[in-house]
């Protein structure tokens, strides 16, 4: 049988709310208006969708899964909604943006800042996302521009480098490496290490430079991103090796040094390959790139 739209809004009301009261109340009607319906849906289905045990209600197993595709349906509807705002706001402009977190905590909230000092008109939204649902924004385009520091490895999506970084060791201002100008994995070895998990991108990074010099890599503490781990090394957690974007954002909370043999990081601007930028993405690209050479991470001549 089909459901008719009531009968999926009242079975949804019920599973969100957990009651029947709960339901009335969400759609603004009577108790036994919701009971009929729920049962004459249960009597059409020929099945079970709610247990009833002393008064309250518990899902089936059959409700369980009906209930996810009926929460697809409405996300599905939730965005419609949002489009229809978008367009209406297009009429003075809108910007969705998504980067790295690395570049998010000041590079990216720093050319949001410049860009709407030209553009004030514009209704920006910006999210910091890892590499997973960043990629997932912007081939679904509900993301304009991207910036990440690895570039994007998918066929459908354009990276262009407009500027770079390295990793660097940080450690509190009275650690007995701070007379050091520069370090070596080796000078790194006698004190505990905080770091990123093997397969995460910075952890194969810092596995690498561990495995270049002749030594393992022993992690003290394991944490998921370098901002993370910044706020480690500020506590007196250990010593971290960071990108330049991360350890730049925290400045004056640590000492920062450079290690020899380090690894390069690149910032890409990412779009979709098929959809040329529109004029604010292409405006704001402009900025941010000013940004990144402001702050000295402008793509060196080799």
């Amino acid at each position: 049988m089909q459901l008719n739209l009531r009968q999926i809004e009242v079975f949804r009301a019920v599973m969100t709310s957990g009651s029947i009261s709960g339901a009335a109340k969400l759609l603004c009607v009577s108790q036994p208006a919701i009971s009929r319906l729920l049962s004459h849906t249960e009597q059409r289905l020929g099945f079970g969708l709610f247990e009833r045990v002393k008064g309250r209600l518990y899902p089936t197993p059959e409700a369980r899964q009906l209930f996810k595709e009926v929460e697809a349906v409405y996300d599905g509807v939730r965005r419609v909604e949002e489009l229809a705002n978008e367009l209406s706001e297009k009429r003075s402009g809108i910007l969705h943006l998504v980067s790295s977190p690395s570049i998010g905590h000041m590079l990216i909230p720093m050319a949001i800042t410049a860009f709407h000092q030209t553009h004030p008109e514009v209704k920006v939204t910006f999210q910091p996302l890892t590499v997973v649902p960043l990629t997932q924004m912007l081939l679904e385009r509900r993301a304009d521009l991207g910036a990440v520091i690895l570039p994007s490895q998918h066929p459908n999506l354009s990276s262009e480098p407009i500027g770079q970084g390295n990793l660097v060791v940080i450690f509190p201002y009275s650690h007995p490496l701070a007379s050091r100008s520069m370090l070596t994995i080796e000078d790194l070895l006698p004190y505990p290490l905080v770091s990123y998990r093997s397969e995460t991108p910075f952890g194969t990074l810092v596995e690498q430079m561990f495995q270049e010099a002749g030594h393992v890599r022993r992690v003290a503490i394991e944490v998921s991103s370098p901002h993370n781990a910044c706020a480690l090394v500020k506590a007196g957690g250990g010593i971290a090796i960071v990108d330049e974007f991360s350890a730049h954002s925290a400045a004056g909370d640590f000492v920062v040094r450079p290690i020899a043999h380090t690894k390069t990081l690149a910032i890409n601007l990412v779009q979709s390959r098929f959809e040329p930028l529109s004029q604010l993405a292409q405006d704001f690209a402009h900025t941010l790139r000013e940004t990144v050479k402001a702050q000295g991470f402008a793509v060196r001549e080799k």
